[in-house]
């Protein structure tokens, strides 16, 4: 279902069917990854609530999409410049069931990896999530949880050995 962009933010109507929608069925959210598309997703999650959306996101991509005459204002692709079978591929992941991690990267361990609290954090974290096909613009607490979906500790502390 098309939120309209920021429309979303004084459609009312359009809201509550997505809540209803969540609250019988759950939701998955896949929006653009660039700056925009974080600002909805958050407030989607912030209106319907965390429990009821699985997030989805789409790798950065850098181009322009063909109904459009320029390129967007971050050079990115959104969703409808993705091809069928990267949307595919993640709206399956998204609505996979989910393993519970026993060992769960911690942010102790993104630190220690460099990816927390140090002056170049942000550069080696966009750098690792380019890596593992996310958007830039995560949190590093998004960041952790998707992480934990995507990896083992042991995974990512092998990989973070080898590519960090």
């Amino acid at each position: 279902m098309e939120t309209g962009g920021f429309g979303i933010f004084s459609d009312d109507e359009t809201l509550e069917t997505l809540r209803t929608l969540a609250k019988e069925k759950g939701l998955i959210l896949l929006t653009d990854s660039d700056r925009s598309g974080m600002a909805i997703r958050n407030y989607l999650i912030g209106a319907i609530g965390p429990e009821y959306i699985q997030n989805a996101y789409i790798p950065d991509r850098f181009g322009k999409e063909k109904r459009k005459q320029h390129f967007s204002s971050e050079g990115k692709l959104g969703v409808e410049g993705m091809e069928e079978s990267v949307l595919s591929s993640i709206l399956e992941f998204a609505s996979s069931p989910k393993k519970e991690t026993r060992d769960p990267v911690t942010n102790t361990d993104l630190y220690n990896a460099g990816l927390l609290g140090a002056s170049d954090s942000k550069k080696r974290r966009a750098a690792y999530q380019n890596v593992l096909g996310l958007p830039a613009h995560l949190s590093p607490r998004k960041f952790l949880e998707i992480l934990n979906l995507l990896r083992t500790r042991e995974e990512f502390l092998q990989e973070t050995e080898t590519i960090l």
